[in-house]
């Protein structure tokens, strides 16, 4: 029996290596891609097939509109894609009023119009029922000191995934958003062990979240426990934002 296709942005490394170790888990064959560093997503890959699943990491820079077109072309887009979940971004500490244009215009490219582009790539070849997850941020609405222009890409990320699945519902599709608190992974890893015990105290549950925590999350919001959920932000970050 042919097993159904998930495709996983940015699936090489943190949220997005849990998530596409867990949807293999779960049954799918998982294409992730990957922009800079393909041995963590080659790592991921081998951890998969291991297991006796399949998956497959291929190159994609999310703001290179030839590289996403090619992403549409690829042989496994024939068998149809029935989830995606868009979760590559880039994460530029720099105090809001030292952003620059560029600054801007390179953070909106990559993580939204980017995820815009991979969806209108992939769109034709999307199953009836496909699920699509967008992963946002708790700094979308919060905002941050130092990342202006990644809290805008996640704003106008979660504007128009609730949009998309307005439009999109008609069709039989949903599109939700993981909006995660904080997670370990290689965004925390210079934190100071004062600055980890900070953040571990601000938390109502008292510890920072895992990769895995995203990807449980994932697993719900594509499975069928959540079929009557849509155009819903999902904020999971052990209390430490309620909105």
């Amino acid at each position: 029996m042919t097993r159904p296709v998930a495709l996983v942005t940015g699936g090489g490394r943190g949220i997005g290596a849990a998530i596409s170790d867990r949807l293999a888990a779960d049954g799918y064959d998982v294409l992730l891609t990957y922009n800079q560093s393909s041995k963590p997503a080659e790592m991921i890959v081998d951890a998969i097939r291991e297991r006796g699943d399949d998956a497959l990491a291929v190159k994609v820079d999310c703001a290179d509109s030839g590289e996403v077109g090619l992403l549409g072309q690829h042989p496994w887009m024939a068998r149809k894609i029935e989830v995606l979940v868009l979760n590559h971004g880039i994460y530029n500490r720099i105090e809001g009023h030292k952003m620059t244009m560029d600054d801007l215009d390179r953070t909106m490219k990559t993580n939204f119009e980017g995820a815009v582009a991979v969806w209108k790539a992939v769109q034709p070849h999307l199953s009836d029922d496909a699920r699509m997850v967008v992963v946002g941020s708790q700094l979308s609405i919060r905002g941050s000191p130092h990342g202006a222009d990644y809290s805008a890409s996640k704003a106008a990320l979660s504007a128009w995934a609730r949009s998309l699945a307005q439009s999109v519902g008609p069709e039989g599709k949903r599109v939700n958003v993981l909006a995660p608190g904080y997670v370990d992974t290689d965004l925390l890893s210079g934190d100071s062990r004062e600055k980890r015990l900070q953040r571990e105290g601000e938390v109502p549950l008292q510890r920072v979240g895992t990769a895995e925590d995203m990807a449980s999350t994932v697993s719900f919001l594509v499975g069928p426990d959540s079929s009557y959920i849509t155009g819903a932000i999902l904020h999971v970050n052990g209390g430490l934002y309620l909105p």
